[in-house]
């Protein structure tokens, strides 16, 4: 086996899970997981996985020793004990060689211990780790790039349909497919970013050999970004508000389904503007693009039934403001943005009482 590239993973979720089992899967990557509230179900039982690229998998943990070993068609048990799950960011001390990549899949919600940046810190070796933002939304890298000038930092892009049921338990119901590229960072050479986010479509592929995951080279990382924003700046919000999955929204009459198209439309506005062009049908492929039947639930919906904050600032803050600045009138997504915030508030101040 070839030397194995050192991944740490933030987020034992829905989207981190799965990426955390596709780079395990390649066995390319020595993989670390790090989760939080379903830690102690996990580090004790493993997850559960029901996945539409893996099959079906039962107390699966990323390991740094013998790859899990297929006992039937459907369910994977795992021979080894040497187990990588965490509970907490770990620190690399000056003297120990640290992570090759540090893969972030989180929800970006500023937390009262300040912004994500300075959570992951102690695990960043400076001019050496690059760091993996597998997050959605805009303008994500700005935070990072500040704090770590002389670290590769990388977009990825994910289309995917999966949620955690419940602690532990990860049902995936639509094939997992990453485009990952460079957040250009100009104290570096373009090549080397280049080179970085090669290496990493290569761990996380060689999963694919068997069909289990499309992970793709992606030189337009602002153009794709926009993109899945048409998708994420409208369904997301509407879905999160309206308690209704992306299914319900195409019956719940026209003053929803108008909703969408319309905040759609402002959003491709604001790309054009920005000086992506997207393909001309993109509002009513996006607005149409989760089949009714699947009932597919948007993260920012999952996170308001588990009464959780949501990471709207990225998704409709920073596209707003985007567009404002360049003249690109939006008054749907401006109401939708102060909605958010007022959902926001009322949820933050259920967790505290």
């Amino acid at each position: 086996m070839a030397e194995q590239t050192k991944v740490l993973v933030t987020g034992g979720g829905s989207v981190g899970t799965i990426a955390a089992l596709n780079l395990q899967s390649g066995d390319l990557a020595e993989v670390t997981l790090v989760m939080r509230s379903n830690y102690q179900v996990v580090k004790d039982n493993g997850f559960s996985i029901d996945s539409c690229d893996h099959g079906k998998l039962v107390r699966w943990r990323p390991s740094n020793s013998e790859p899990n070993v297929l006992i039937s068609v459907i369910i994977i048990i795992s021979l080894t004990k040497e187990y990588t799950v965490l509970n907490a960011i770990p620190t690399i001390h000056s003297n120990e060689e640290g992570y090759d990549y540090v893969v972030i899949t989180t929800k970006n919600v500023p937390t009262e211990n300040g912004h994500q940046v300075s959570q992951i810190a102690p695990s960043i070796t400076p001019g050496r780790t690059i760091i993996v933002l597998i997050q959605n939304g805009l303008n994500i890298e700005r935070p990072y790039l500040e704090r770590f000038p002389d670290n590769i930092v990388l977009s990825g892009v994910s289309m995917i349909g999966s949620e955690e049921i419940e602690p532990g338990v990860i049902k995936h119901s639509f094939t997992d497919q990453l485009t990952v590229g460079p957040f250009h960072n100009p104290n570096l050479n373009r090549q080397e970013e280049i080179t970085a986010a090669k290496h990493l479509v290569k761990m996380y592929s060689a999963a694919g050999k068997a069909g289990k995951a499309s992970c793709l080279y992606d030189e337009a990382v602002g153009w794709n970004r926009w993109k899945k924003l048409v998708y994420n700046a409208s369904m997301n919000p509407i879905c999160a508000l309206t308690g209704l999955d992306a299914g319900q929204v195409r019956f719940a009459g026209d003053a929803v389904s108008k909703l969408v198209r319309d905040t759609m439309t402002e959003i491709d506005a604001a790309a054009k503007a920005s000086g992506y062009k997207l393909p001309a049908d993109i509002v009513e492929f996006m607005a149409t693009v989760d089949r009714v039947e699947d009932h597919f639930v948007p993260s920012m919906l999952q996170d308001v039934r588990k009464g959780n904050k949501t990471e709207f600032e990225y998704l409709l803050g920073e596209p707003l403001r985007e567009g404002q600045r360049l003249g690109v009138p939006m008054p749907v997504l401006s109401t939708l943005y102060a909605l958010c915030q007022a959902m926001q508030w009322r949820i933050g101040n259920e967790q505290t009482n």
